[in-house]
């Protein structure tokens, strides 16, 4: 098992294996579906984990399976510091109390989750020659980064167990999550509608209309611990987008600047 890194090489999360408790994803990274087992630092492998790089982040790392595993509620502090091979006071001194800790293990996964569902934004076709089948392949990558990102599947489950409980301790993840990601869609389809690709009225509301169409049948494979095949994505890809084009896309007048339809007899 290896190691994702970020640019210097460090505060990095372990790579998760393929398959865990029947949950699959297509690009062979786990879904934390049904009962939450498991978090993005969670190892499953006949080897070693390799060590942190620091106290801090072997602490956020057995911090982050400790929270999945048994929940904000149930979690110790003693708990933590075992799985982190470090004292209870060396927990206390890096990160403060378990509030404090909780907050900085969500912030850390959501700025990882967020920063990977950017990187694939930075390709939309904001300057499409072929408005569908760019669009299409968008669809396509984002569908695998934000539906099967482990990062952002974590923070998810841990939102619906734990958020009623604690709002306060989401105020990181609903800034920096759907805060940030649903209006940056947003605006990118009205940089389409102004180019006079689509026919938007509210770019907020097509967004989460876009997203909609595009997450939901994984969601549901996910939530029935059902393989989706790769080809299987790029049809889901191919219809959200074009479900979302027929509803959105620019309708051009009759008879302007197009020749009279015909259909073979």
């Amino acid at each position: 098992m290896g190691q994702r890194k970020d640019g210097d090489g460090s505060n990095a999360w372990p790579v998760i294996p393929v398959k865990y408790f029947g949950q699959y994803c297509p690009i062979g990274q786990v879904l934390y579906g049904g009962v939450m087992k498991t978090s993005p630092a969670a190892v499953s492998s006949e080897t070693e984990s390799p060590p942190a790089t620091s106290k801090r982040q072997a602490i956020l790392n057995a911090a982050a399976d400790v929270f999945a595993e048994d929940g904000f509620a149930a979690a110790s502090i003693d708990a933590i510091a075992a799985r982190a091979g470090v004292s209870r006071q060396t927990v206390y001194n890096q990160l403060g109390d378990k509030d404090n800790l909780f907050k900085v293990v969500v912030a850390e996964i959501t700025e990882k989750s967020s920063a990977d569902f950017f990187r694939v934004l930075d390709t939309f076709p904001v300057a499409p020659i072929d408005l569908e089948t760019e669009l299409t392949e968008f669809s396509a990558r984002l569908l695998r980064k934000a539906v099967c990102d482990p990062n952002g599947r974590w923070l998810r489950k841990l939102v619906e167990t734990e958020g009623g409980r604690f709002p306060e301790l989401f105020e990181t993840w609903k800034e920096y999550g759907p805060g940030k990601k649903y209006p940056a869609i947003a605006a990118r389809l009205a940089q389409l509608a102004l180019a006079g690709h689509l026919d938007i009225e509210d770019p907020a509301l097509a967004a989460r209309q876009y997203m909609a169409l595009l997450a939901t049948d994984l969601r549901i494979n996910q939530q029935i611990g059902r393989q989706t095949p790769e080809e299987e994505v790029d049809r889901m890809a191919r219809e959200a987008t074009k479900t979302f084009l027929r509803a959105f896309a620019k309708r051009q007048a009759p008879g302007v600047g197009s020749a009279p339809v015909t259909t073979a007899e």
